[in-house]
Formats: structure tokens, sequence, C-alpha cells
């Protein structure tokens, strides 16, 4: 079952998502706040490192699709960053013809990750993204994965 931003920002309780993750609505408001903070911020999104959407402001791509490809794009930089002695993982930036996409850790199995425009500040996108990451890996702290029954 998908839920876009809006209806899942409308709830006060933490939210149930697919495969029985919780997320609590302060993860969605920092999504929507980024907007504010990063002008050139085209949309965001918060997943597991296996690829499983938490959270997402996203208006243009698939959310889904999206984190797949961070999934495997994160794989290649952690492995990448250990190979050459960088130590673990903490983000990942891509700049294309059109604009950026930019992953962070967010805690052990949760990353951030944003899209903006061209004309994007890169440093602003770093501050804001960091801060966030922060204030967002709390939040998932705080929400585990549940058991699921056999």
């Amino acid at each position: 079952m998908k839920r876009t931003l809006r209806q899942l920002s409308a709830r006060s309780q933490p939210v149930s998502i697919e495969r029985q993750l919780t997320v609590a609505p302060e993860v969605l408001a920092e999504l929507h706040g980024l907007r504010g903070k990063v002008p050139e911020l085209t949309g965001s999104l918060v997943a597991t490192t296996d690829g499983l959407v938490l959270a997402h402001d996203i208006d243009g791509p698939e959310p889904d699709g999206v984190a797949a490809l961070t999934a495997a794009a994160l794989g290649v930089g952690a492995r990448l960053a250990e190979a050459t002695g960088q130590g673990a993982f903490q983000e990942l930036l891509t700049r294309g013809e059109h604009g950026y996409i930019a992953t962070y850790a967010v805690g052990a199995s949760v990353v951030l990750t944003l899209f903006a425009g061209p004309d994007a500040n890169v440093g602003l996108l770093h501050f804001e993204a960091r801060r966030a990451g922060a204030r967002i890996a709390e939040h998932t702290k705080a929400a585990p994965r549940r058991q699921s029954r056999p």
C-alpha cells in the first residue's frame, strides 16, 4: 500500500508502512521542511540501506525505484570508501546534466537521498542534509523493525 507524504504527515501517531516498518511523523516533517531550507531542492527520500522506502517527498521519479538504485549506489560507494582507506560511508554526490542527487548515511541502516536542480548551492545542500540526517537518525532509532509472525 503506497501513501503520499501528505497522507502520512496528516497523522499524529507513528505510521505503519510496508513490511512492518514504523516511521515517526517527525521524519516526514523533516523531509517537508528541507524544501523550505534548500531553495533548489526538488525532492527527498528516506530509505533503508536495502532499498525499502520509509518516507518520501518526491513529485517525479518512482520512490521505490529510486530507493532500489540508492541501495545499489550505496553499496558501491561503501565498497569504494573502504577499498581506498577512506573509512565508513558517509555521503555520495552525483551530478547530472539536470541537477544533483545526494545520499547521506543516517544511522546504521537508513539513508537520506536528496534531489536538487543544477543551480543548487551544494554547500547549503550538504549543511542542511547533515543536520536533517542527524535528526532523522534519532527518529528512526525509535522506530524499530517489528517481528513478523510465522
